[in-house]
C-alpha cells in the first residue's frame, strides 16, 4: 500500500497534502466523492470566491464579451447569467485570472469554462453517487 501514498509534508513534518496513485484512485474515487459531496452538504456550500471573479473580470482582454450563461449538460439545467438566475441553479466554486470558472450545479455536476484568448472551453463530469 505504501507504493500508492506520497504524503507532502512541510520542512517541520507537517503533512500538508496526500497524493494517491492512479490505481488507487480508480478503487476509492466514488467512496471519496460521495464522502466529500456528504461534507459539502452539512456544512453547506462555501462562499463563492466572487473576489476572485471580480479580479477576472477587471482583467479581461479577450476580444469577445464576456458571456455568463452556465448550462448543465448533465440535468439540462440552464441559466442566462448564473450570477441573478432565480434559484441560483449554480455556485461559483472556482475563478482564477488564468480564465478559469467552475460551478457546481444543483445536480451535483461540475462545469468548467476555460477561457482562452479567441474561444471558450467547456467541460463538465458527473459526480457519481454511489
Amino acid at each position: 500500500m505504501k507504493e500508492h501514498l506520497h504524503f507532502l509534508v512541510t520542512e517541520a513534518g507537517e503533512i500538508r497534502a496526500v497524493q494517491i496513485s492512479p490505481d488507487l484512485w480508480k478503487r476509492v474515487e466514488s467512496r471519496v466523492r460521495k464522502s466529500l459531496a456528504d461534507l459539502e452538504c452539512a456544512s453547506g456550500p462555501r462562499p463563492e470566491p466572487l473576489d476572485d471573479f471580480d479580479t477576472f473580470m477587471k482583467y479581461w482582454d479577450f476580444p469577445y464579451s464576456y458571456n455568463p450563461a452556465v448550462t448543465c449538460p448533465h440535468c439540462g439545467a440552464s441559466a442566462a447569467d448564473w450570477r441573478t438566475e432565480p434559484g441560483h441553479p449554480f455556485h461559483l466554486s472556482n475563478a482564477t485570472l488564468g480564465g478559469l470558472l467552475v460551478f457546481r450545479c444543483k445536480c451535483g455536476t461540475i462545469i468548467r469554462q476555460k477561457h482562452f484568448k479567441d474561444h471558450v472551453a467547456y467541460e463538465h463530469d458527473v459526480v457519481k453517487n454511489d
